[in-house]
């Protein structure tokens, strides 16, 4: 057996830079390159093997570790995860600050691959700096948090350990069904051990990539229910999009005249403009897939997790007669709302369906309502992208009971903006090109976008809805431009997200990787406040606002805060916009930009866009010392009752 003496991080670049995927017969390097922040815990293990001989792996530097692995998330995301980079980190701190994002890949169904340093595996040193000591356990770091969030976990102890991590790595990254986040705990001392390694673990390896298909029995079940409803609806999950499955879904759909409905993952698989596209559904979803959901006596899920999001708590569905298809590569996923399982790949299972299906000339009863929803939604769309503040008496599409007068007057008196913020949405669905991509992830937009967000080309929709993670957006419009370097690439996102985090905008500038940022400001996390007042409560520290010292309390004046300033700061081109006019500048001018852009937009609170005859599950207070979060409370009991057990 010929052997190869390298240490640990060695042979793991090594190893890494050899790995690659196959789909359909298409053989696609997997891991791209290495985001890194070093220090004591890696920049001699895996930092000084990355700078003897990284082979083909582009090395990337990040600025704050969730912010580089929310890059290489949304790279893979934007790569249907056919591609991937891998993070690393010094232990402690650094490795901490992963955790988040190993959630956000993990509750996404996203591979990411983390490399934390670990404490020594001597404890010789013991504590090191940066360690946490467990006086029960001794072998218990910060790493081992990253068990709960982690698909995969391990720690190598010993060199030759390595090689059995690296492989279940891959098995699980590489895996449609099980992919999420992988972390390999890589003990500073170990990183530098020299172990003589089998050529054959470092060389060449193509993980397949299978479509599973659907056996006879599954089918046989699924045609003998398709034929016994009227109106059966599709929910094109993120699944659709990862299998590749667009012109599938789309020859089904015509075929047998059935609409299909949106989650945030499924949004761009197919087009709007689509006949047979009902849009979003669910809390978040638009006026006519929420108008076909209540009515449909089937619902076929096709790679769709059902959140509560999708399915309005399991509240929208209301035909006494509903029932569930559930088409989905993982069985977990398969299993819910007691549906009918196809546990197979999306395309597979679309292809074997439509041979069964097709002889029986199945047609769909729906009649005139897809074209009527798609009707009033054309409506609604362009009456909500033309609201415009008409002064005092100016009613807002979320009409709670703030003080919007003296909101208002001081929020216009700060920024001397009257901008709405469906309108803002308006102009951009209109002027921004169809293959331009959008990212977002957290606060109202994707409430807004998943509702009245038009995509014109495919794939160019970027949400991040399984974790919602606000300061996903701007890092992970870095990975997507990784991925689609030849894209205008805009993240839309709030003022709280911003500061939340955009730690890899200085990336995009160091890379010169251009990307835009779109910054809606409405001085507040406006969602979270609408949630408290639409649920009886005041506006309670979600405003951005200074302390007040008569009272003591967070309700002084608004805070301004100058966004575009901030980012000129780090070399950015950067716009002011508080009219119409100011915003279509920006948008025209940053796109002859070839730095990074932010368009700093002074949007009024309230003026998203509200939801379209759904519900949402919250935890109301039982017992409360105001009327209005009692009344809220009665309402909820009331709607629960409505909704699905499990």
């Amino acid at each position: 057996m010929k052997t190869i003496r390298l240490t640990v991080a060695q042979a793991l670049v090594k190893f890494l830079d050899n790995q690659y995927v196959e789909c359909d017969g298409q053989i696609t390097k997997f891991v791209e390159g290495i985001f890194g922040i070093f220090g004591h815990g890696n920049v001699l293990g895996l930092g000084q093997a990355l700078e003897q001989d990284s082979g083909n792996l582009i090395v990337r530097q990040g600025r704050n570790e969730q912010g580089m692995a929310h890059v290489a998330i949304g790279f893979a995301k934007q790569n249907l995860r056919k591609k991937i980079y891998a993070c690393t980190s010094s232990v402690g701190p650094g490795a901490a600050n992963m955790i988040t994002a190993a959630a956000t890949a993990t509750a996404n169904r996203i591979p990411l691959l983390l490399l934390p340093g670990d404490v020594f595996a001597t404890r010789q040193p013991d504590p090191v700096l940066q360690q946490i000591e467990q006086y029960h356990d001794l072998s218990i770091s910060t790493n081992d948090a990253f068990k709960a969030v982690s698909k995969y976990w391990d720690r190598v102890n010993r060199p030759e350990q390595l090689m059995s991590a690296c492989i279940n790595a891959m098995r699980v990254l590489t895996d449609p069904a099980e992919t999420g986040a992988v972390t390999i705990s890589l003990p500073q001392d170990v990183q530098a051990e020299a172990y003589d390694f089998p050529e054959y673990f470092l060389q060449k390896r193509v993980h397949r990539i299978n479509r599973i298909p659907a056996t006879d029995t599954m089918l046989q079940e699924a045609i003998r229910l398709i034929q016994s409803k009227k109106k059966p609806l599709i929910i094109c999950g993120g699944g659709v999009r990862y299998s590749q499955a667009t012109e599938q879904l789309k020859v089904f759909a015509e075929t047998y005249h059935i609409p299909f409905a949106e989650t945030q993952a499924g949004k761009s698989a197919v087009v709007s403009e689509h006949s047979f596209n009902v849009g979003g559904v669910g809390v978040t979803g638009c006026l006519a897939a929420n108008l076909l959901a209540k009515d449909a006596d089937l619902i076929i899920g096709i790679g769709t997790r059902y959140t509560d999001f999708t399915t309005s708590s399991k509240w929208i569905f209301k035909n006494q007669d509903v029932d569930f298809l559930n088409i989905n590569v993982a069985r977990f996923d398969a299993y819910k709302l007691d549906g009918i399982q196809i546990i197979a790949d999306a395309k597979e299972a679309l292809g074997q369906l439509n041979q069964l299906l097709a002889p029986t000339n199945y047609q769909a009863q729906w009649g005139n309502k897809i074209v009527e929803a798609k009707e009033a939604l054309k409506q609604e769309l362009e009456r909500i992208h033309n609201v415009t503040y008409t002064g005092k008496d100016f009613i807002p599409e979320i009409d709670d009971r703030l003080d919007r007068e003296r909101v208002y007057d001081e929020f216009i008196r700060l920024t001397n903006s009257c901008l709405t913020q469906t309108k803002v949405l308006g102009i951009l669905n209109k002027h921004l090109d169809k293959n331009d991509i959008i990212v977002a992830a957290a606060g109202s937009l994707p409430g807004d976008l998943q509702r009245i967000w038009q995509t014109k080309g495919e794939n160019t929709y970027h949400l991040e809805y399984g974790y919602s993670c606000m300061g996903y957006e701007v890092n992970a419009a870095l990975g997507s431009k990784l991925a689609n370097p030849d894209k205008e690439v805009y993240a839309l996102l709030g003022d709280g997200s911003y500061m939340m985090l955009h730690s890899e905008l200085v990336t995009s500038i160091q890379e010169n990787k251009k990307i835009n940022i779109i910054l809606f400001d409405n001085m507040a996390n406006g969602c979270i406040n609408n949630l408290q007042i639409g649920h009886g409560m005041d506006s309670f520290v979600t405003e951005f606002r200074f302390r007040n010292t008569d009272t003591n309390q967070l309700n002084g004046g608004l805070i301004p805060i100058n966004f575009a300033m901030n980012a000129a700061s780090y070399g950015c081109k950067t716009y002011q916009v508080t009219t119409e006019e100011e915003l279509l500048f920006a948008l025209n001018d940053a796109k002859k930009q070839s730095v990074s852009t932010l368009i700093d937009i002074k949007v009024l609170p309230k003026t998203m866009a509200n939801g379209y005859d759904s519900w949402w599950h919250v935890g109301v207070p039982e017992v409360s010392d105001k009327e209005t979060v009692q009344q809220a409370y009665s309402t909820s009991v009331v709607e629960i009752d409505k909704a699905r057990r499990y």
